[in-house]
């Protein structure tokens, strides 16, 4: 397929379409972690900056090492197996999926509390098809209209910290220490704050945005997008939740929860900032939607690239946007949202769980680049105990929400089974083609001429699945290595074609390697392994040069880890895979 190349984002514009994500959860984690933590809510929120802290330093070294779109799927995609990358992508696209929905919802009932006469379901359903006519149009559309929605919110959460500070400078701190006295309501502060970080956690959802759309920004300015989300929850969830235990008393917060900034900023500065805080609580709620349009969108076409999905979704219009995938998602949503009949609290459990698994995994996935890829070069390093404790952390909070809410969690588990099953079928489906054959030909005898026009076309698909041709370029490597390689192609791809390219310097021939893979020709039956010899010097004109003259995508073809005095960046490479 033709490729079109469109502008790459700048800083200010990458860090708008994560961050409207990120920062939106200023509007209501700081009530949901008081809810819980009480006076002690802003501890709570701090633990949590700190741990984003950490995960600063996790994205940067995996991005930089293997800078693609993908996220946790192409960290574990080139470090474990295609089956566990799958299951970290299954879990981005149903957070994203419940993201979504849910900030339409909530965006709209912000809205329907200025217009009471709106109908929010339908309201909702707009807001979706909008921001898919805007993802389709193109990522640069949907950046400008981020900008303008970041850069809103960021001035509306301001001037509420400027309004409500100069309040508790007028009023004193009677307030502040009427709650701070009042007695906890789980009966221990380590409990409260527990709480407080599990349910804080959620303030962090979106941090992973910007690595599914890695490939769309200029170079070195994904680790300032991760600098400028962690700044702006850092300072503003601690900020706003003690400014509200300063103002408003904690009797006041459970009535008020959905929309206590509004009730906040009434507080303080009157009826005119609450009104700007619902308007800006409608636009930073339809920016994480977009968000997630644009994350869904990088992660399902790097999907389709590894032909765990149908190439049906490749397509591309003039924009360079890929409409399809982008359709797709909105009718995902759609059906979701009317399955649920907007209850929010059912695609809550989904939302939560999905990000936390997505993070820790993250994690999981920065351990197994620092023991499988430790030549690899990256511009950063997260110290091994660093990786550990935020992981730890992650998985506390997992289990910290199972805590507080169990019906959400096995409401994750309606959603996120049967994703799983649709995943499984399509990285086995040769098999179950065969299996299906088989079957045919055994139950359906009697109708031959049918069962022969059915197996027709059976073999045929099954066919096209196994003949697209792979390559790994060797270094001219060991029998162990190369038999890892096969070990990894024939467990983890549906191909029965293999080409083992060598490119070397000198017209020497490497009779020893010959001799391997002769070996391993015949231990391997059911691959068909062609080895070739190229005098040149292995980079990316090789690569492009091989990729066009073969016809095979960049992406099916493999290399093992390069060392510190490799020439060439991974990213130089066009979305060259790891597998050694």
């Amino acid at each position: 397929m033709k490729e079109i190349v469109h502008k790459k984002l700048n800083q200010l514009q990458a860090t708008a379409i994560c961050g409207n994500d990120i920062s939106s959860s200023c509007l209501y984690v700081s009530a949901l972690t008081i809810l819980y933590a009480g006076q002690y809510a802003w501890i709570s929120l701090l633990i949590v900056a700190v741990v984003l802290f950490l995960f600063r330093k996790i994205y940067a070294e995996v991005v930089g090492a293997i800078p693609l779109n993908g996220g946790a799927y192409n960290v574990l995609l080139n470090t474990s197996t295609k089956r566990l990358a799958s299951v970290a992508a299954t879990l981005t696209v149903l957070s994203y999926m419940a993201t979504a929905v849910i900030s339409a919802s909530e965006g709209m009932h912000y809205l329907h509390g200025i217009f009471e006469g709106l109908n929010v379901t339908i309201a909702t359903v707009v807001v979706l098809v909008l921001f898919t006519g805007l993802a389709i149009l193109g990522i640069g559309e949907s950046a400008f209209v981020a900008v303008i929605i970041f850069m809103t919110h960021i001035g509306t959460l301001t001037l509420l910290v400027l309004a409500s500070a100069w309040f508790v400078l007028s009023h004193g701190l009677d307030t502040f220490h009427i709650n701070w006295q009042t007695p906890i309501a789980s009966g221990s502060i380590k409990t409260a704050l527990f709480l407080g970080f599990s349910a804080a956690m959620l303030g962090i959802s979106g941090f992973e945005s910007s690595a599914n759309f890695v490939e769309e920004q200029e170079h070195g300015v994904f680790p300032k997008t991760l600098r400028n989300m962690w700044g702006i929850v850092s300072f503003f969830n601690p900020v706003i939740a003690i400014l509200l235990i300063s103002v408003i008393p904690l009797t006041e917060v459970g009535e008020n929860k959905e929309s206590l900034l509004a009730h906040l900023g009434d507080t303080t500065g009157g009826a005119w900032l609450a009104w700007l805080i619902s308007i800006d609580a409608v636009m930073v709620l339809c920016g994480a939607v977009l968000t997630s349009f644009v994350g869904v969108s990088g992660l399902l076409n790097r999907m389709t690239l590894d032909r765990i999905l149908p190439n049906y979704f490749l397509k591309q219009n003039k924009r360079g946007s890929h409409y399809r995938i982008v359709i797709s998602f909105l009718i995902l949503c759609l059906s979701v949202l009317f399955a649920t009949n907007g209850h929010l609290e059912s695609l809550a459990g989904v939302y939560t769980f999905s990000f936390l698994a997505v993070m820790a995994l993250f994690g999981i996935g920065n351990l197994l680049l620092k023991y499988k890829r430790r030549k690899l070069p990256r511009p950063e390093r997260a110290r091994g105990i660093a990786v550990v404790t935020a992981v730890f952390f992650v998985i506390a909070a997992f289990l910290g929400n199972m805590s507080l809410n169990i019906n959400s969690f096995y409401t994750f588990l309606q959603y996120m089974i049967p994703a799983l099953i649709f995943i499984g079928i399509m990285l086995n489906r040769v098999t179950l083609i065969r299996l299906l054959i088989e079957a045919l030909e055994y139950f359906y005898q009697p109708l031959r001429k049918m069962v022969i026009l059915s197996n027709r076309y059976l073999e045929s698909l099954s066919s096209k699945i196994n003949s697209q041709e792979f390559v790994f370029f060797t270094k001219g490597d060991d029998i162990t290595i190369l038999n890892k390689v096969l070990q990894y192609v024939e467990d983890n791809e549906t191909t029965k074609k293999l080409k083992i390219v060598h490119v070397k310097k000198d017209t020497v021939d490497n009779e020893a390697l010959k001799k391997d893979l002769e070996v391993l020709d015949r231990a391997y039956d059911s691959l068909d392994i062609e080895f070739i010899e190229i005098e040149g010097v292995f980079g990316p004109e090789i690569i492009d040069e091989l990729s066009e003259k073969w016809k095979i995508p960049k992406n099916f073809m493999f290399i093992g880890s390069p060392g510190n005095k490799f020439s060439y960046r991974v990213a130089d490479l066009g979305g060259v895979r790891l597998i050694m």
